[in-house]
């Protein structure tokens, strides 16, 4: 196994569990408490009879060009081939080029976790993504950004109230830049008051992938592991 299929193979993880990958060569991501998830409500589980758009694939299934991937995903991953995996399998190419820059964005970004992790909310949101606010809600909280600002986001997908400085800017410059498809100065004049140029390419950057991803799991009706409660209903606007 050559070091950078290792290293593909541990950025896969990041997707859904970003505290157990590391990537050979490279300092190891902080360590994170596990996502603990309490026991479903009943009545409330995501659906047993939803399936995925894509049957889901078994390593057997896969393909020469698939499996070193899938066998390296299957060593990191709880979830085993589910979840993203079983859509970006299907172009391993593109699963390749994808890790590459979610390792960066995840865990090399100029800009600070917890407004990294807000940026994936406020993109997940839109799209009610089950995948990404199942995955990112609970590391948020945990960099810092306030319960009852999660809460708030999610129960009502409009602009939270008390948010610091830095997370209103993020909030508006990315809503603004997905409604508007521009920036107006106003709002790029404020995020340069609390970004470096830097910090700016970046947050575009995760907000950008993190939409494709949203695409992704939307087109696949992917979502998460049987049993655990969804975080959104189908009613939630």
């Amino acid at each position: 196994m050559t070091s950078k299929l290792l290293w593909l193979a541990a950025a896969a993880v990041l997707l859904a569990h970003p505290a157990t990958a590391q990537v050979p060569g490279s300092p190891p991501p902080p360590k994170e408490t596990p996502h603990i998830v309490p026991p479903p409500v009943p009545g409330t589980e995501a659906s047993a009879t939803a399936r995925p758009r894509f049957p889901q694939l078994k390593l057997e299934q896969l393909t020469p060009e698939q499996k070193p991937l899938g066998e390296d995903v299957l060593k990191v991953s709880s979830v085993g081939l589910g979840g993203p995996y079983n859509i970006l399998l299907r172009s391993p190419i593109l699963e390749k080029r994808m890790f590459d820059m979610l390792y960066y964005l995840r865990w090399q970004t100029s800009v600070p976790t917890r407004l990294n992790e807000f940026a994936i909310l406020v993109i997940s949101r839109p799209w009610k993504s089950q995948v990404e606010w199942y995955a990112h809600a609970p590391l948020a909280e945990k960099a810092g950004l306030s319960p009852k600002i999660v809460a708030e986001l999610k129960e009502t997908g409009k602009r939270p109230s008390g948010m610091a400085e830095d997370e209103a800017v993020t909030y508006d410059f990315i809503t603004e830049l997905l409604a508007d498809k521009k920036l107006s100065d106003a709002t790029f004049a404020r995020a340069k008051k609390v970004f470096t140029d830097q910090q700016i390419v970046d947050l575009t950057g995760v907000a950008g992938q993190y939409h494709m991803l949203a695409m992704l799991l939307a087109m696949g009706e992917q979502s998460i592991p049987p049993g655990r409660v969804e975080p959104f209903k189908a009613s939630d606007k």
